[in-house]
């Protein structure tokens, strides 16, 4: 039987992931987004590259079939299946700075960027060393002049990403704590990580 990992809402966790093995992100009650850094288990200064991953994938929508890739230009993850189909790797982890710019919230609030942080510090990685996440379920709409839009993801209760390493990994996950991503509200994520 497979366990499910819970990460509660606005927190994260990291973990190790073994090259083959399977990482399932489910969204237990929908409309809730998930960021997601990794970096190479074996040395950390090679980690996920949005950059690299849209450029060797030839789109900015990525789903089933899609790998992402490390800044070292390897492969990391293939995306194996998604029943959402709308994810994001265009805009950084929520932090700090974006609640004060975006939202005009003066007071403690908690980010992405510093759960992502938290977790990972314990590996010794710095919060300038975190990369741009792969925001799972992230609903990221642009027009023709580039404008970006935010929107309440099309997740649904259930609804999960399939990820198989490409190498031994650190991942780390967090259950977003950005009010505009998730709808309004703030939700839980789910995890299993099994062997092919």
């Amino acid at each position: 039987m497979k366990t499910v990992n819970k990460i509660e809402k606005q927190t994260g966790k990291a973990f190790k992931l073994k090259k083959g093995e399977v990482l399932t992100v489910i969204d237990p009650m929908g409309q809730q987004v998930s960021d997601m850094v990794l970096f190479n288990a074996n040395d950390y200064k090679e980690k996920l590259s949005s950059g690299k991953t849209m450029d060797f994938e030839e789109s900015i929508l990525l789903s089933t079939g899609n790998f992402l890739w490390s800044n070292r230009s390897q492969k990391m993850a293939e995306i194996i299946e998604d029943t959402n189909g709308r994810n994001d790797f265009l805009l950084a982890p929520c932090s700090k700075e974006t609640f004060e710019i975006m939202y005009n919230c003066k007071e403690e609030h908690p980010s992405c960027l510093n759960n992502l942080s938290k977790n990972l510090e314990p590996f010794g990685i710095a919060i300038d060393d975190i990369p741009t996440a792969f925001n799972i379920f992230m609903n990221v709409q642009f027009n023709s002049e580039g404008k970006i839009s935010v929107l309440p993801p099309y997740s649904i209760a259930g609804d999960y990403v399939q990820f198989q390493a490409q190498m031994d990994l650190l991942v780390c996950l967090t259950a977003c704590s950005a009010e505009d991503s998730n709808g309004g509200t703030f939700k839980p994520i789910h995890y299993t990580v099994t062997a092919q």
